[in-house]
Order: C-alpha cells, then structure tokens, then sequence
C-alpha cells in the first residue's frame, strides 16, 4: 500500500506530466483544468492513480478533459488528437481510453460540468437558457 508521501509524489510527477503537455499543445486553461482533476482525485479516499503508470494517467486525465471539451473536434480551439496524447506519453489508446472512461465514472463527469468545463464550453451551455417554473422547464426568452 502506497504512503501519504509516496502518493503525494506521484501527484507532484502528474501535475508535472499534464502541465508539460498541456504548455506544448494546448492552452493554460486545459493546464488549469488537467491540475485540478489531478488535485482531486488526489483527494478521493482511495486514490486512483497510486497504482499503474503515471504516463498512464497523465494521458487519461488530458484524454477525460478533452472529452467533455471536444477536445478531438478538429472546430474546436485548441485541438489535439488522441493519437497525439497517446503518442506524447507512449501509451496505447485503448489503455488511455479505458482509464479515461474510469475517471468519468469517479467524478461523475458529463459535458459541460462545471467545474471541468473551459469557459466556451460553460458559455456555449444550451441549458443556460432555460429555466425551471413551476415544475416545467421552459426558456428564458419566454418570460
């Protein structure tokens, strides 16, 4: 079983692994938001990440931000391929993928979350144009 100190390293090496990318390919906001999810999965009672390789990791947590940001949207800015990730961190796709998915289902993460979301998707939300009345949901325009 790993230490407190040994799982605190591993975050320090992961933050360093996702903010490298992130700096090379992406923007300072996916820095930010990779950190974050970095720091709070650090946080949950059993660590994810205190077993396997931090490549591993570091690619899957790049990888989940960019799903619920159309990261792999060629329309988007900035746009990077899981390929590219997979390739930074030589790591196979499916391993990344799979861990990914993993780390959705911990946070319990969909697109437009607000505390994982950049601020285009958060502004670009369909849903913040509608409003609870009564029990129904209706748009604002309509009130």
């Amino acid at each position: 079983m790993a230490s407190k100190e040994e799982i605190k390293l591993k975050e320090e090496k992961l933050l360093e692994l996702v903010g490298d990318f992130c700096d090379k390919y992406l923007d300072k906001e996916y820095s930010y938001l990779t950190k974050q999810m970095v720091k709070k999965l650090g946080r949950k009672r059993e660590v994810p990440f205190k077993r396997g390789k931090l490549e591993i990791w570091a690619a899957a947590i790049i990888y989940a931000v960019g799903q619920i940001n159309f990261l792999f949207d060629k329309s988007f800015q900035p746009y990077s391929s899981a390929d590219e990730i997979c390739n930074y961190f030589k790591t196979k796709k499916s391993t990344v993928s799979n861990k990914a998915a993993d780390i959705r289902k911990i946070l319990k993460l969909n697109h437009f979350d607000k505390e994982f979301s950049t601020r285009y998707m958060m502004e670009s939300n369909p849903l913040n144009d509608l409003i609870e009345v009564n029990g129904f949901i209706v748009p604002k325009s309509l009130l």
